[in-house]
């Protein structure tokens, strides 16, 4: 059994980006920051960002292009995939993303914004969901591909 889930929640650090492929299917693009605090041995308080690509397709994407925005805290739910691609200078070029599959605001727009707030979800409200997320473009040929290990040979 395998499992691949991503759960994060952080800060958008710029507005969607909404393409379209195949002239009709919106795809969003932006990147997310977490952040991790810690101390140091002289107990000075610092603090790790990390960044993250986040993808979403379809109906995820029209929600992203509504409602988010640069600086947004919101709860991301997906998978990784990692796609790799021949850059002009024939070398091969791999980027991980993280396959959004729910995206769920933790803020009202109108807290950052002075903008009326978007109805407010019951705490027993599902969280905005697309359909499960399915790679929209076919692997080219000599794309990666995870190796089929036996499970005998897992290094735990």
């Amino acid at each position: 059994m395998y499992l691949n889930k991503v759960m994060l929640i952080g800060r958008l650090g710029v507005k969607p980006e909404i393409r379209y492929v195949k002239e009709d299917t919106p795809v969003a693009t932006f990147r997310m920051a977490t952040t991790e605090p810690y101390r140091t041995k002289e107990g000075e308080r610092r603090e790790n960002t990390e960044w993250h690509n986040i993808v979403a397709w379809r109906n995820l994407a029209k929600f992203c292009e509504t409602y988010l925005d640069k600086g947004m805290l919101v709860y991301v739910e997906g998978r990784l995939q990692t796609r790799s691609w021949q850059g002009q200078d024939n070398t091969t070029h791999y980027t991980t993303e993280i396959l959004a599959d729910t995206i769920r605001m933790m803020e009202p727009k109108s807290a950052r914004d002075g903008q009326p707030a978007m109805p407010a979800q019951p705490a027993d409200a599902q969280p905005f969901a697309d359909q499960p997320a399915q790679s929209p473009v076919a692997a080219e040929p000599g794309a990666f591909q995870p190796a089929a290990e036996p499970e005998d040979d897992l290094p735990f």
